[in-house]
């Protein structure tokens, strides 16, 4: 079935976002125009809010309102540590852990030559500024466990040796109440090759 201009705008504008194919994005765009007007209005005040007023931290390229986001601004970080990782959601996540108290440096996707996105697309600059800042002792790279992961971690560890300076990668491997049976060969392979010696 044929859409109205409007209409075939508002489901492909949907579609960019992850995990949304063509089915869910008609789904979302006839439930906003039928029943969720409102929601819809309220929806788009929030979103030109955010493309305004939402910038990248100066220091670690978290999303913030302000030049320094909420973690650069608090003193009580270890400002010795800096884990790199890929995206802001990355940051929530290790965040909610609880088990890490540094600072961060997010680059906002990672290496991809066929998809254009080399150094420059990362913050390499800024990268290589915060290590000349002469505060940092270890970088930990956590990265996700992808090609395009490994080579950015690879790429970044290179950079950081050659200041002297600590690279350390996260642990991958099997989950705490994993069982080995259910458990892909990768991620065994991985945790078999990163084991550590019990004292």
């Amino acid at each position: 079935m044929k859409h109205t201009p409007a209409l075939a705008r508002l489901i492909d504008a949907l579609r960019v976002l992850p995990g949304v194919g063509p089915k869910s994005a008609q789904r979302m765009a006839f439930h906003l125009l039928q029943d969720g007007r409102d929601g819809a209005r309220a929806l788009t005040a929030s979103l030109e809010a955010a493309l305004e007023k939402v910038g990248r931290c100066r220091r670690c390229r978290m999303l913030t309102e302000s030049e320094f986001c909420f973690i650069c601004s608090t003193p009580q970080r270890d400002a010795s540590l800096m884990c790199v990782v890929e995206s802001p959601a990355d940051v929530v996540a290790i965040e909610q852990s609880g088990g890490y108290r540094g600072r961060y440096f997010v680059l906002m996707g990672h290496l991809s030559p066929l998809d254009g996105i080399g150094p420059e697309q990362l913050g390499i600059r800024e990268f290589e500024a915060s290590l000349e800042e002469g505060e940092i002792a270890e970088v930990i790279l956590a990265t996700n466990p992808t090609v395009e992961g490994e080579a950015t971690a690879h790429f970044l560890s290179e950079l950081v040796r050659q200041r002297g300076l600590k690279a350390t990668r996260i642990a991958h491997g099997v989950p705490i109440g994993g069982e080995l049976e259910y458990i892909d060969g990768g991620t065994l392979a991985h945790a078999l090759a990163g084991r550590q010696s019990l004292l």
